[in-house]
């Protein structure tokens, strides 16, 4: 596929652009010259995005998902082609503790978003919803889940992306499986990985601190198995499925898993050792924390619906995607930032 083509010059909304996902996404998509805006709370205090140096190259607007009045208005002066929805609260233990934000962000956020797609007035757009991987009713199922596979969550985040889901449905079956204009669709990931996560409470961060600062990080659930996938990897599976979908209406509706390939689902305490191979000088020191929430302790999808629908499967295995992760933290802490490095590696491997 030729993104550059595809989304050169289009205008684009990233919801939750200064995060760890919609951040990388916005430098991918400025890489092809696209017009991006993006819509953020601006709360995250070390975001990935003020690295990158796009201040002029994007329309920076910070407004909470939840404000449905300025959302709507800025969807109707944007006008855009493509929207990309990735605001949330996407962190488990946070939402333990607070649960209404989670609610009403993953929920409201989602309804907001597609309810201006709705009222949007001119133009043809095409919307990806990005849930997560956490949307489905975990029964510990060693094969994987698929995208029929029933929702649920035992966890406020968890909960709140099944709930996300169910409003996707509901919006599309109600107003977009008719609409000329709009089409959407749903994704979910994997556990996500890469350079520029500052996210308290979440694995890579918590390692490469304590790392950098030779103090040991408490881990949860060391035996727990993840669907582990560099970044790079669902984000332009997810540039691919919105390209597709504007001209194929038989996507419209449909949501979608975006995983790693079926031999690379590891335990934390792989991912840990793998880390510790590419480390400097020292080693990452662990203990064990308790946990004060359930959580699942085997997570896997199912990719078979975009490797046949899309023509999509992974670029990178489970080491190389580590490599990539660690190198760009390494870089980091000497005040090198290889976000456009790596970006411009994976398109040259997409070209193989």
């Amino acid at each position: 596929m030729n993104y550059k083509a595809e989304f050169k010059n289009k205008k684009i909304i990233i919801t939750g652009h200064t995060g760890f996902k919609g951040s990388w996404l916005t430098a991918i998509l400025v890489s092809y010259g696209a017009k991006v805006t993006g819509i953020s709370d601006n709360k995250i205090k070390n975001s990935h995005i003020k690295y990158l140096k796009l201040k002029n190259k994007i329309k920076d607007i910070k407004i909470d998902i939840r404000n449905e009045k300025k959302i709507s208005s800025i969807f109707q002066k944007v006008q855009p082609d493509f929207v990309f929805h990735l605001a949330a609260q996407s962190l488990v233990p946070k939402s333990v503790l607070k649960p209404g934000e989670t609610w009403s962000t993953n929920v409201i956020g989602t309804f907001n978003v597609l309810n201006s797609l709705r009222l949007k007035k001119r133009g043809k757009c095409t919307g990806i919803i990005i849930t997560s991987d956490k949307c489905y009713k975990n029964t510990e199922n060693f094969n994987g889940y698929s995208e029929t596979d029933i929702l649920g969550g035992e966890d406020p985040y968890s909960a709140s992306k099944a709930s996300a889901e169910n409003v996707f449905f509901s919006e599309f079956k109600t107003y977009f499986q008719k609409s000329k204009n709009i089409r959407v669709a749903s994704v979910r990931a994997g556990n996500v990985i890469g350079g520029g996560d500052w996210s308290v409470d979440r694995l890579i961060p918590d390692l490469m601190k304590s790392f950098r600062f030779n103090q040991k990080v408490k881990i949860r659930s060391i035996n727990s198995v993840r669907p582990w996938q560099h970044v790079l990897e669902p984000l332009f599976g997810y540039l691919k499925l919105a390209a597709m979908l504007k001209k194929n209406k038989q996507l419209n509706g449909q949501s979608f898993n975006f995983g790693p390939k079926t031999s690379d689902f590891f335990t934390v305490k792989e991912l840990i050792n793998e880390i510790n191979k590419n480390l400097e000088f020292r080693k990452i020191k662990i203990i064990r924390k308790k946990r004060n929430f359930k959580e699942s302790k085997v997570l896997k999808l199912k990719i078979n619906k975009v490797k046949k629908l899309l023509k999509w499967s992974p670029a990178l295995d489970f080491k190389l995607t580590i490599k990539l992760t660690v190198d760009w933290y390494l870089n980091y802490f000497k005040k090198n930032i290889l976000t456009f490095d790596q970006i411009e590696e994976y398109k040259r491997r997409l070209i193989k």
